[in-house]
């Protein structure tokens, strides 16, 4: 449970200022009236927010939080960076790249992200906000009823900025190098005060990105039991890409009463990017020839996010509080790509024009009962719509989809601290979604509902030193994606549908009879907390999950072809469950060893282990997720200076897995080495020199198909480089 100290102390602290100021008016007449005078101290009084160590340790569900000095610690330019630090994340894509973030190391939805506590808009993306907008981070490793049930590995809630109670003027403006391209991006944030009861915030954002990529391909098909291939092409792509984007995030507070206010939060947010690329092609003296020599390409989308939200809070009575939420949201993506392909056996130049259009609008209610003696009841109903149009025009394929999601949800929360050290919080939320494609030629009706119970248990039992055990028993469940149940499909275009093509390069489509994924949950974990705000944590945690889905390939007859073709689909599978150990620790060495150095450390280490019931081992783990996970980070800065020098490296070692029977994956080491000095030149400047990927490790990958008594194998090397840069942080 919150402590409410520090919220009591905001009234207590406003109620008690013009008396200090009427007690300093007087005092030099008080001191001419008597003599001798007397001199007092000076005496201060501070309200704040309670500390993100106080916040973790009092929350009844395993929280942890992530602040603006931890945000900042490490100067990252994207937010992918700072979460890839925390602990049982990873991050997909090749180093320095961003990519998915997954907690657990479980990719494809089982991660739910939330902003200031509401689902993402449809095509929001983490890159698009920048580390500045963003006030503090929530990771919960369990569910609850509140914050919904669709984390199966768990939910990240990223908080926008909150706005101060003073005047502030925050900029920052940096440059970077990678490989000789230049790359910018500039932040500025602005807190005021307006009127009597007016707060406001205010963060924009903007950059530049130019980037080089190279990939290595080696596509090896071979019959079993021959000697030689029956094809080995190789092939290297090289591609160079410009973005430019601006966002603003805002947050607009009026205070109407003791508890009581109105907030607006708006979003906006706008992306261009342009690529040109080129791909060679060559086949070795065996197997077949290849079907081109060079593939140029080029490509320009335009992306456009607008997203405003707005909350009522207002008492009913006392000991009553009702909270209304209400968001509407508008997604845009326009982009155009060509494709022109040159020797071998074929040459052909193709272009497709692609657009989505999505909306959104959702409204919850929630209704707050203070029962006293630290007893919350909490229920609320939540309703979310999102209308999708996607039209795609080139020659391999001409479609035009418009389809809806509705989700309606209904949940009941009761938090209660039933005696000395000890909280719970029971919860229940019931969840329906319903997907309706209205295009006659991809045919979507889909409806999914779900009964989640959840538990939470606290017991504080060493006071007072603080050690803490947690125990959560819960539900939670995975719904399939529009993208997921479309059956609109993806061309493979290295081979025109108007011929076959093969298994380890099959088109892709959707599948409108996929049900949801729905898991049995238990956490355990152990939390000792020190006086000076450190924090050792060790967490067990157990998933079972039935109606796994995941992507099989398979021959099908299909419409767009008038011969069959190899479908990558997804599919539920069966059973599967997960389980691993997660431990994290950080605070100042010296407050755990006194006498060491005043070095801040963060360290984090989590081991996976995974089944898929239906498909036949070793390694048949969930998609995605690796045997382990781990990061250390440090600064320290050095006495008597403005200094500070600090870095951190994160570890994820290569894995492979046996995705179906006849398919497999497997991926690279993963490892990311980064460093800075800082340097406060004065109390309100700081520069601030970065090195990041200094390992440059490549992003290795292979995939594995059998196709009768072929198999083929697809290995991939993505290229990294260092990236430098240089970065001023000032408060005007």
């Amino acid at each position: 449970m919150r402590s409410r100290t520090p919220v009591l102390l905001v009234p207590l602290a406003a109620a008690l200022a013009p008396l200090a100021a009427q007690g300093q008016a007087a005092a030099p007449a008080a001191a001419s009236a008597s003599a001798p005078a007397q001199s007092l101290p000076e005496v201060r009084i501070r309200a704040s927010r309670p500390n993100e160590t106080e916040e973790r340790r009092q929350s009844s569900a395993a929280k942890i939080v992530i602040g603006r000095q931890e945000i900042e610690q490490f100067g990252d330019a994207s937010l992918g960076d700072v979460l890839r630090r925390l602990p049982g994340v990873t991050q997909g894509g090749r180093p320095g790249r961003g990519g998915e973030i997954r907690m657990r190391g479980m990719g494809g939805g089982y991660t739910q992200i939330l902003i200031d506590g509401q689902r993402t808009p449809p095509g929001f993306s983490i890159e698009q906000l920048s580390p500045d907008m963003v006030e503090r981070i929530e990771v919960l490793r369990a569910p609850t009823a509140e914050t919904g049930t669709r984390a199966i590995a768990g939910t990240i809630n990223i908080v926008l900025r909150e706005p101060l109670r003073r005047t502030n003027n925050e900029l920052r403006a940096g440059v970077s190098t990678e490989r000789g391209r230049g790359s910018a991006n500039a932040a500025w944030t602005r807190d005021d005060r307006f009127g009597e009861d007016g707060l406001y915030n205010l963060t924009l954002s903007a950059g530049r990105s130019n980037e080089r990529t190279d990939t290595d391909t080696r596509t090896i098909f071979v019959d079993e039991g021959a000697p030689t291939p029956v094809l080995d092409w190789s092939s290297h792509e090289r591609s160079v890409s410009v973005r430019r984007n601006v966002s603003l995030s805002g947050r607009v507070q009026w205070r109407l009463g003791a508890g009581e206010q109105f907030s607006l939060r708006p979003f906006v947010s706008a992306r261009r990017g342009d690529s040109e690329g080129e791909r060679s092609l060559a086949a070795a003296a065996t197997g077949l020839p290849a079907p081109y020599a060079t593939r140029l390409s080029s490509s320009g989308t335009d992306i456009g996010i607008a997203r405003l939200a707005a909350e009522l809070v207002r008492r009913i009575e006392p000991a009553t509080r009702i909270d209304l939420n209400g968001t509407i949201g508008r997604f845009s993506l326009d982009g155009t790509e060509t494709q022109l392909d040159s020797g071998g056996s074929q040459s052909a130049s193709r272009t497709t024009d692609f657009l989505i259009r999505d909306r959104s609008a959702s409204l919850t209610g929630k209704l707050t009962q203070d029962l006293g003696d630290s007893h919350n009841l909490v229920g609320g109903a939540e309703f979310e719509t999102v209308r999708r149009n996607e039209r795609s025009d080139g020659p391999l394929f001409d479609e035009d989809v418009q389809a809806r999601t509705q989700r309606t949800a209904l949940f009941v929360q009761n938090e209660w601290a039933p005696a000395k050290g000890w909280s719970t919080m029971l919860g229940l939320r019931a969840e329906q979604i319903h997907t309706r494609s209205d295009t006659p030629q991809a045919q979507v009706d889909n409806s999914s509902r779900v009964l989640s119970p959840l538990a939470h248990l606290v017991w504080r039992f060493d006071a007072p030193r603080r050690d803490q055990l947690r125990l959560s028993l819960t539900q939670s469940y995975r719904a399939p994606t529009l993208r997921n149940l479309s059956p609109v499909p993806s061309l493979n275009s290295d081979y025109p549908e108007s011929g076959p093509n093969v298994a380890s390069s099959p088109d892709r489509a959707g599948n409108p009879a996929l049900k949801p994924e729905r898991a049995h949950g238990i956490d355990l974990a152990f939390e000792r907390y020190g006086a000076g705000g450190g924090v050792v944590s060790v967490n067990l945690f157990h998933r079972r999950i039935r109606d796994l889905i995941r992507t099989a390939t398979a021959l099908e007859d299909v419409p767009w072809s008038p011969v069959p073709r190899w479908v990558a689909r997804p599919r539920n599978l069966g059973r599967a469950s997960t389980s691993g150990i997660e431990f994290d620790a950080k605070g100042r060495l010296d407050e755990w060893r006194p006498g060491w150095p005043a070095l801040n450390l963060q360290a984090n280490l989590s081991v996976f282990r995974s089944r898929v019931d239906e498909v036949p081992g070793p390694d048949n783990r969930i998609d995605q997720q690796p045997e382990a996970t781990g990061s250390l980070g440090a600064d320290y800065r050095l006495p008597g200076s403005g200094w500070t020098v600090g870095g951190s490296v994160n570890v994820t070692p290569g894995y492979r897995t046996q995705l179906t029977e006849l398919q497999s994956q497997s991926l690279g080491a993963k490892r990311i080495l980064d460093a800075f000095v800082l340097w406060q030149i004065d109390p309100a400047t700081r520069l601030r020199l970065s090195a990041a990927n200094l390992l440059r490790q490549d992003s290795e990958s292979t995939a594995s198909v059998w196709q009768g008594t072929q198999l083929q194998t697809v290995d991939s090397i993505g290229r990294t480089e260092r990236v430098f840069g240089v970065r001023l942080e000032m408060r005007l």
